[in-house]
């Protein structure tokens, strides 16, 4: 119940912010003088494993202060990200953070649905208030329920809905990266791509039926 308001909010400004329809030519303003956005392109994105873990999760920073979002990202009660952090879970989706004030609904996040191969990414959704992950939920409105310390970081506890994607799923897809060198799967990963393949009612990863 304590997120209800939140909830409300979210529908009330997602309606009126026309700006932020989900591409990434929106322009935010910040008293009246423009705001940065950081260039977010498709090679900003390589294998998922080449980014530093943390809990689970992977960080990077696109302008090169890797320093400030680790420093976020293990701040003990949260507190806000730098512009430039990328926070990826699973190769497939990915938030990445614009200056302040770029995107106040969504603070400063833009989320991103990417489609792995082996020698390339495609981004195939990317914005702020309508990006849909591959269970049919939004982005936004799954972040948003974050405690407000957290800056929409949702991890285990932060007030989040549950995620169907389990720690050990997180782990075999992000071993399945294919973009990153092979890695033996073990017979724990392994079931939980299947499990993964059948909640998504799809078949299993490739990546893991060659291993």
């Amino acid at each position: 119940m304590k997120y209800t308001t939140r909830a409300f909010a979210v529908i009330a400004l997602a309606l009126l912010a026309g700006c932020a329809d989900g591409n990434s030519s929106y322009s935010g303003r910040s008293a009246n003088r423009p705001v940065r956005a950081v260039k977010v392109t498709e090679d900003s994105f390589g294998c998922i494993r080449d980014m530093t873990p943390v809990r689970g999760f992977y960080v990077d920073n696109l302008l090169g202060n890797l320093a400030d979002t680790l420093a976020a990202a293990n701040k003990p009660l949260g507190g806000p990200w730098p512009p430039g952090s990328v926070v990826q879970r699973i190769p497939g989706e990915a938030m990445v953070k614009h200056g302040k004030g770029f995107s106040p609904l969504t603070d400063d996040w833009e989320f991103f649905m990417l489609d792995v191969k082996r020698r390339s990414t495609k981004i195939v959704q990317r914005g702020f208030i309508d990006v849909i992950n591959p269970f049919g939920g939004n982005c936004l409105t799954c972040h948003f329920e974050a405690d407000p310390q957290r800056d929409m970081i949702c991890e285990q506890g932060h007030g989040c809905p549950a995620n169907p994607i389990t720690r050990v799923m997180a782990v075999a897809i992000q071993n399945s990266d294919p973009r990153c060198p092979k890695v033996f799967l073990p017979p724990n990963q392994k079931e939980a791509l299947r499990e993964l393949a059948v909640l998504l009612d799809a078949p299993p990863i490739r990546a893991a039926a060659r291993r």
